[in-house]
């Protein structure tokens, strides 16, 4: 096929207009061109209020396509070539592969390892997705924590209570293979030309649910309430793992894709040796303001035919790099703790993004140096810290919350502007900087008029600041060689939680990698 790129259309165009136009860049009548795909859509409001839909096309145009190429002279159509994965091979089962946790990459792990016929045992130490929902909504309104069934912990991960954004600077032909899989599992179609592509929570709920039945019914076996709390180790290899109760599972390889949140995990397997490192991360706040406020911001008008507006922010300060991340249009700032007695935020939005609110996390980068002690799980203490004292200064699981014009000049918030706060169980108003280190708050002082200027509206005064956001990555980093082992022969450290992948794509495609290793040690060991 031949793909057209930067073809720009309207909002609300005429659904033939795509096909006039590759046919007035071929220099060809729209009747010679036999199909048309769509490759990938997104916006540019660079010429507000003038928005425009871009597209990238693929055409057939039957034979000769290099011949109507050279005639038409469009600098921007070429041949479309897009490598595509190929999953591994199915090989006899051998002893079962197990995943430790059932977010991105442990899902993804599961699937290619059962796909290939080897039956992984997956220990997940929250519950389903269908029951979490009902955990969540529990805690959302009334404070009651499950620490185990939780926004961190459970099937699908901490992607599941998200914006469910799939977009990833990783370039990797498994990117289009994971999405086609999510589609599969009931994800929106459009997620595989978005520019930008985004599920929901709402929807994200029930895909995982059925990327887990498929897994299911390739022989693969996923356990909830599965909790890992220590391994056993023979003449240097992992021999088993022992789950929360006494229950012991013989295992030769395990992949632990076991998330950023899992801090007893962590803690275990410093205690046992398994080699790791402080890594640099970043902590802030989420930033609230009128969705509306960046939609004029952003396309210079309010069109509903366009999607809600989003941004990404970032200003490099002389020692620090404040930014926002995880930006959720139409969204919510959500309660997303998963120990007792700590206060964590954390952003999502529902498919249809439909919420008053827009909303993201505010974040400024440190380092290990920063950290208060010198051992690898320095970071993640740090982190525990600064929850637990928001937790003492609101008395409970409600959120500090500050509006930015008071937090700019120094004062304690009494109550809220026209913006109104989204998170549940709600917000205990007053001063942030009895909550987040001093370095945190002069960063994003000094950044915040600075990225206003780049976006209007970012730092308007009726703005809300809600904290603390900790958990952007994680703080540690599992160390791992060429063959993706740790210094234990058959543990295999993947995804967001070893420190590797920063987002739910990226996490998948650790996932990916790291089965594939297995599969090619199952098959060196059968040879």
């Amino acid at each position: 096929m031949i793909r057209i790129s930067g073809i720009a259309l309207p909002p609300g165009h005429d659904p033939e207009a795509l096909l006039r136009e590759a046919a007035r860049l071929l220099r060809l009548p729209p009747a010679q061109i036999l199909e048309t795909r769509i490759v990938k859509r997104s916006v540019d409001a660079r010429k507000k209020p003038e928005v425009r839909l871009v597209y990238t096309l693929d055409v057939r145009v039957g034979e000769r396509e290099e011949q109507i190429l050279r005639r038409s002279g469009c600098r921007r159509a070429s041949i479309a070539r897009d490598p595509e994965y190929v999953p591994p091979e199915v090989l006899p089962p051998g002893e079962r592969p197990v995943v430790v946790g059932f977010g991105p990459a442990g899902m993804f792990a599961a699937l290619i390892l059962a796909m290939a016929g080897q039956r992984p045992l997956v220990l997940e130490r929250g519950e389903d997705a269908f029951t979490r929902r009902e955990k969540v909504e529990r805690f959302f309104q009334t404070g009651h924590l499950d620490p185990e069934s939780n926004v961190q912990f459970g099937e699908g991960g901490a992607g599941t209570f998200s914006d469910g954004k799939l977009n990833t600077g990783v370039n990797n032909p498994r990117s289009r293979w994971i999405l086609e899989r999510l589609v599969e599992a009931g994800a929106q179609a459009d997620i595989l030309i978005d520019a930008k592509p985004h599920v929901g929570t709402d929807v994200l709920v029930e895909v995982v649910q059925n990327i887990r039945r498929k897994i299911e019914r390739l022989g693969g076996q996923v356990r909830f309430r599965a909790k890992v709390t220590d391994i056993s180790v023979k003449n240097g290899t992992l021999a088993g793992l022992r789950l929360e109760g006494g229950e012991e599972i013989p295992c030769r390889r395990a992949i632990f894709a076991i998330g950023h949140s899992a801090r007893d995990t962590y803690t275990m397997l410093w205690k046992l040796g398994i080699p790791m490192e402080p890594k640099p991360f970043s902590m802030g706040v989420r930033i609230e303001q009128l969705q509306r406020t960046i939609d004029l911001a952003q396309y210079g008008r309010l069109d509903p035919r366009l999607p809600p507006a989003d941004y990404k922010l970032v200003r490099h300060l002389p020692d620090r790099t404040v930014y926002t991340f995880c930006m959720c249009p139409g969204g919510y700032v959500v309660a997303a703790a998963s120990e007792q007695g700590g206060v964590v935020t954390n952003g999502m939005s529902n498919s249809d993004r439909a919420g008053e609110n827009a909303n993201a996390a505010l974040l400024v980068s440190v380092s290990p140096k920063d950290f208060p002690g010198t051992d690898p799980l320095a970071g993640m203490r740090w982190q525990r810290t600064i929850e637990e004292r928001a937790f003492a200064l609101s008395g409970g699981y409600r959120a500090p919350a500050q509006r930015v014009g008071d937090f700019l000049a120094g004062r304690p918030s009494a109550g809220p502007g026209k913006v109104l706060p989204t998170y549940r169980p709600g917000v205990v108003w007053g001063d942030l900087r009895l909550v987040l280190p001093e370095m945190i708050c002069q960063a994003m002082a000094q950044a915040l008029p600075l990225l206003d200027s780049t976006l209007s509206g970012f730092a308007d005064p009726d703005g809300v600041l809600t904290g603390p956001e900790t958990r952007s990555s994680s703080p540690v980093r599992l160390l791992r060689g060429a063959d993706r082992q740790s210094g234990l022969a058959g543990l295999y450290p993947a995804g967001e939680g070893a420190g590797y992948a920063g987002g739910i794509v990226s996490a998948a495609i650790d996932g990916i990698l790291s089965a594939e290793a297995v599969l090619e040690a199952i098959k060196e060991e059968q040879a």
